[in-house]
C-alpha cells in the first residue's frame, strides 16, 4: 500500500512539474512541429511516415512539417504542408500527393493540446482526398524551447466514395518560439 501511495504521489509530482510550461503557448509566440504517424495511412498528410507492406509490396512516404502563432493565450491557428509518394506495388499506379492543413490547436490547462482542422492533398489520383481531422493529446515540456505531443487523431473523409476515415497515433516534436 505504501509503495502504490509513493507511485501516486510521484505521477502527480511529475505531472504538476510538467504543467509549468513557462509560457510557452503564450498570445505572439510561435510552434513549429513535426509529427510521426503510426497507424492508417492516407493520401493528406502533413507528417514524417515511412511504411512498407511486404505482402504486396507497398510503400508509402511522406514527409511534412506545420507551424502555429498563438492569437491567445493557449491557442494558435496552424498551417501545414507535406509531400508524399506512394508505390502501390507490383502493377499497380504509383502516385505523388502534396498536402495541405489549417485548423486550431488549444492547450487545456497548458499541457492538453487538443486540435481540429481540415486537410487535404493534391494527387495524381482521380479524385483529390480531403479529411476533417480531430485530435488530442499530452505535452511533456522539456524546457523552455521543446515539447513532445504524443496523441491520438482521427481523420474523417469527406468524400466515403473515394477515402476512408483514418485513425492515427502520432508523437510530435515541437519547437516553441
Amino acid at each position: 500500500m505504501k509503495k502504490m501511495i509513493l507511485s501516486a504521489l510521484a505521477v502527480i509530482s511529475f505531472v504538476f512539474a510538467n504543467a509549468q510550461n513557462i509560457g510557452q503557448t503564450t498570445k505572439g509566440k510561435w510552434l513549429i512541429e513535426v509529427n510521426t504517424n503510426f497507424g492508417t495511412a492516407s493520401a493528406s498528410n502533413t507528417s514524417i511516415q515511412f511504411t512498407s507492406f511486404s505482402d504486396d509490396g507497398e510503400s508509402i512516404i511522406n514527409i511534412g512539417a506545420e507551424v502555429g502563432y498563438f492569437i491567445m493565450d493557449d491557442l494558435s491557428l496552424k498551417i501545414g504542408l507535406g509531400y508524399g509518394y506512394v508505390d502501390k506495388g507490383g502493377n499497380s499506379e504509383s502516385f505523388d500527393s502534396f498536402s495541405y492543413k489549417i485548423g486550431a490547436k488549444y492547450y487545456i490547462i497548458g499541457i492538453i493540446p487538443i486540435q481540429i482542422d481540415y486537410n487535404g492533398a493534391s494527387t495524381d489520383l482521380y479524385q483529390d482526398p480531403s479529411y476533417f481531422g480531430v485530435q488530442g493529446g499530452y505535452a511533456f515540456f522539456l524546457g523552455d524551447k521543446v515539447s513532445i505531443e504524443p496523441g491520438l487523431r482521427y481523420n474523417f473523409s469527406l468524400d466515403d466514395r473515394f477515402h476512408k476515415d483514418a485513425f492515427q497515433l502520432n508523437i510530435g516534436f515541437v519547437i516553441h518560439l
